[in-house]
């Protein structure tokens, strides 16, 4: 599919998300999933600020960037951290430059731990209101081009737009609610992505696939689904699964 044709795509998933039914979760999961495949990024995650200020980590494409930006944020350093804060993109970051450790003692090293090279920051923010950040990650030190750069602040802005907008349809308390019952929802879903894993013996990111997977072929939200499972409410056997990877 041609690079215009995907950004279309993108365009058409966050009209769609702009409905009653809205999931945060899986649109932000399918954001870092776009992000990967339109930026030529290895890696993507995708931080909220909750209603203290706190930025937690809302999704990511794989598990090991999910644990990464965990990582930074526990230590309270990073290139999304200083993003959020500041509102500004950090970008082409090499965190092999002994200033990058230097600004990040314990983040620089267990970037280059999972194997990335360079990484880059982009603020979700419409107008003043910075609301997260968008980390991309790579394996070799190829730099974000000028139109890479554009089209990812474009991505950016679009889901602050689509999130704020749900925001501003909501009452106050109701917000609040729904981006508790977010952080809740991831929680429950990496709870579920622990048990299938398990259950047939495959690793975390191809059980998180055929769950996924699912969930879209039966138009189930994944927030819901992975609350059912949790609540022992759903037959985890209607999942297709993968195959063992041992």
């Amino acid at each position: 599919m041609a690079r215009e044709q995907q950004v279309t795509k993108v365009f058409v998933e966050v009209a769609d998300s702009l409905i009653d039914d809205f999931d945060l979760i899986d649109f932000l999961q399918r954001l870092s999933e776009r992000c990967v495949e339109l930026l030529d990024v290895a890696a993507c995650g995708v931080l909220l600020a909750d209603e203290h200020d706190v930025l937690q980590v809302l999704a990511a494409s794989d598990e090991d960037t999910r644990l990464l930006e965990l990582f930074a944020l526990q230590h309270d350093q990073g290139p999304c951290v200083d993003c959020y804060r500041s509102g500004e993109p950090r970008t082409n970051i090499n965190l092999d430059n002994p200033g990058a450790e230097q600004a990040w003692p314990q983040f620089t090293p267990a970037a280059r731990r999972s194997g990335f090279a360079s990484t880059n920051s982009i603020p979700m923010r419409l107008r003043g209101k910075v609301i997260g950040a968008l980390g991309l990650f790579q394996y070799s030190d190829h730099h974000l081009s000028d139109a890479d750069t554009a089209l990812a602040q474009a991505l950016a802005d679009l889901a602050t737009i689509a999130i704020l907008q749900q925001r501003t349809l909501a009452h106050s308390e109701t917000e609040r609610s729904q981006l508790q019952y977010a952080l809740t929802s991831r929680i429950v879903l990496e709870q579920v992505k622990g048990i299938l894993a398990e259950r047939w013996q495959v690793t975390t990111d191809e059980a998180f696939a055929a769950f996924r997977a699912y969930a879209r072929a039966h138009h189930h939200q994944i927030s819901r689904l992975a609350r059912a499972i949790a609540d022992g409410e759903f037959d985890t056997d209607q999942i297709p699964r993968t195959a063992p990877h041992r």
